[in-house]
């Protein structure tokens, strides 16, 4: 199986863009938690053994990778989440947009150009390309993939402590069996997306009751 390269980040540095960043997001699917935006701006150079589209990767490789990517020299980095009462009021995709948006404008240099995993983000505020699979093409938004992903699974583990009647460590807010079994007999917390249909449903049930 391939893996991602740097081919396009090289061919916009090679039309006068010095800084492409790459953005990539994690969490639009669960019923619960935030999601979760990072973008990253890659060294020249920059080399890695195993990075990859962190749905291809086990979770102890994707904690080392970020362990080891967030650290290394030259390389930038940022991340946003956006919370589930925002999701609710805006709806899943323009959260998800924000959250890119909010992301690259907070890497400091800026960068130049942005290569954005999946399609276009109407009124992204720089030069940009969109790439389907993004994530298994290009190495700053597998980067991305990687730090969104590692992010939003640790403060979904931090949250089940607060709320240990969901299960929110083992399946993160997705809606799996057990969450929503969980979900019937606890009714939803303040992590929970009730614009989301089985939230909302069980939701309507219960001011019904």
């Amino acid at each position: 199986m391939s893996r991602p390269t740097m081919c396009y980040e090289l061919e916009w540095k090679c039309q006068g863009h010095d800084l492409v960043a790459g953005i990539d997001e994690a969490g639009r699917g669960p019923l619960a938690g935030p999601v979760c935006a990072a973008a990253v701006v890659l060294p020249d150079g920059f080399e890695h053994d195993s990075l990859n589209d962190s749905k291809q990767l086990s979770v102890d490789k994707r904690e080392r990778i970020y362990e080891e990517i967030t650290v290394m020299p030259g390389l930038v980095w940022s991340v946003v989440m956006i919370h589930a009462d925002e999701i609710d009021r805006i709806n899943i995709l323009r959260a998800t947009h924000a959250a890119m948006c909010r992301a690259v404008l907070e890497l400091a240099p800026s960068p130049n150009f942005v290569l954005i995993d999946g399609k276009p983000v109407p009124n992204f505020p720089l030069p940009c390309q969109a790439l389907v699979k993004g994530d298994s093409l290009s190495l700053s938004i597998a980067a991305a993939s990687v730090i969104a992903k590692v992010t939003r699974d640790r403060f979904m583990i931090a949250a089940a402590r607060e709320y240990s009647e969901y299960g929110f460590e083992t399946h993160k807010g997705y809606g799996t069996r057990a969450h929503l079994a969980a979900l019937r007999q606890h009714g939803p917390c303040p992590l929970h997306r009730r614009s989301f249909e089985p939230v909302y449903q069980l939701t309507l049930a219960i001011d019904e009751s």
